[in-house]
């Protein structure tokens, strides 16, 4: 494919959420713009009121779950936001939200479901068509399924011929679940890398404007996203959070062999990831491209065992990460030495050789566990 990537990650608060934000906030009656809006978020949504607000003179309210993102949490805090931390999940803390919506007259601003959310959102297909006006795909990721509603809508208007692929993380593919089912479905949530799509449900507006303008839906695993942000950080120098890496996984999945050889776009929807969890994730992409190993190889305890075992590693070509030497645990041949090594190789083949030349030398390997 001939792939662009459209950075929206670089927006100020690291989201496409400003375009909705902005939208929404700029028709708020005066006296509503007083008294201020709230929102439930896993984050993107809250930063994105919280800075456009700021920008207006409009009071925001984040509530969010308990486990949200530290970087989410003190980024509202940051851009001034008051922020409530509740609920295990999503739909926890948008009940408590409109609670606290009915109590202080707060304006409740759905993060993917207002209609003026939506067509904030829009100008993303928007900007699209001008800088690619040749384009053949757009790949969406779907959480709410407002991003996709907003520039399915806006592209397909536009250009009938473009096809939309909506791309899901498998363990919180909601708008495939709406899309069998003919309408929004609540489906139970499963942890996912791709925090920024764990919506329980689509919202009925999004879905409505959506279902009739999705070409396909692609559900992506946790292993493809992690992959997928260390291709990002790699190749295109970027920072993603796990939602916006799924349009790249969906390309690497082998799922969209159709659009070989076409000019396809994917959103970059977000850059928002934890620093502790980005650097967890790309050594799991590490690992899921074959990069980073752990096996167990057994040596004979003699002096000399294991700087020969290093020594075989090292004439491979791969590197050695950690080696933890066990003999306690070893089995009953009291003559042998468990020796659990965590190499760098170049990819899976790289491994494979490496194995193979230990074998050949007399040492056998099997996987840990």
């Amino acid at each position: 494919m001939e792939i662009f990537c459209k950075l929206d990650n670089l927006q100020r608060t690291g989201s496409f959420k400003e375009r909705g934000a902005r939208n929404v906030l700029s028709q708020l009656p005066a006296d509503q713009k007083k008294r201020g809006v709230i929102a439930a978020s896993a984050g993107n949504h809250g930063q994105a009121l919280a800075y456009q607000g700021k920008l207006l003179g409009v009071p925001a309210t984040v509530v969010m779950p308990k486990h949200a993102p530290l970087i989410k949490v003190s980024n509202c805090q940051k851009l001034g936001a008051r922020v409530v931390l509740h609920g295990k999940d999503f739909a926890e803390a948008k009940t408590r939200a409109h609670e606290i919506a009915a109590k202080d007259k707060l304006a409740y601003i759905d993060g993917y479901d207002d209609p003026a959310i939506i067509a904030g959102q829009g100008t993303m297909g928007l900007e699209i068509l001008e800088q690619v006006p040749n384009v053949d795909a757009v790949i969406v990721p779907v959480g709410g399924a407002g991003l996709i509603a907003g520039v399915s809508l806006a592209v397909k208007t536009k250009r009938p011929k473009v096809k939309i692929i909506a791309v899901e993380a498998e363990n919180v593919a909601s708008f495939s679940a709406a899309l069998k089912a003919g309408k929004p479905t609540r489906v139970e949530m499963q942890p996912t890398l791709a925090d920024g799509l764990a919506i329980p449900q689509v919202g009925k507006n999004a879905f409505e404007i959506a279902k009739s303008r999705v070409d396909r839906a692609v559900i992506v695993t946790e292993e493809q996203i992690a992959l997928s942000i260390l291709r990002i950080v790699e190749l295109q120098k970027g920072m993603v959070e796990g939602a916006a890496a799924t349009p790249l996984a969906a390309c690497l999945s082998g799922e969209l062999r159709n659009l070989a050889r076409k000019r396809v776009v994917l959103l970059l929807c977000g850059g928002n990831i934890d620093p502790n969890v980005l650097s967890r994730v790309i050594e799991r992409g590490l690992v899921a491209d074959g990069r980073l190993s752990r096996f167990v190889a057994v040596i004979s305890d003699r002096p000399g065992g294991l700087a020969d075992l290093t020594t075989q590693i090292a004439a491979s070509g791969a590197s050695i990460k950690q080696v933890v030497h066990d003999r306690a645990f070893a089995g009953s041949d009291v003559s042998a030495v468990h020796v659990l090594c965590t190499v760098e190789t170049r990819n899976r083949e790289h491994l494979a050789l490496l194995r193979k030349k230990l074998r050949e030398h007399g040492v056998e390997t099997y996987d840990s566990r």
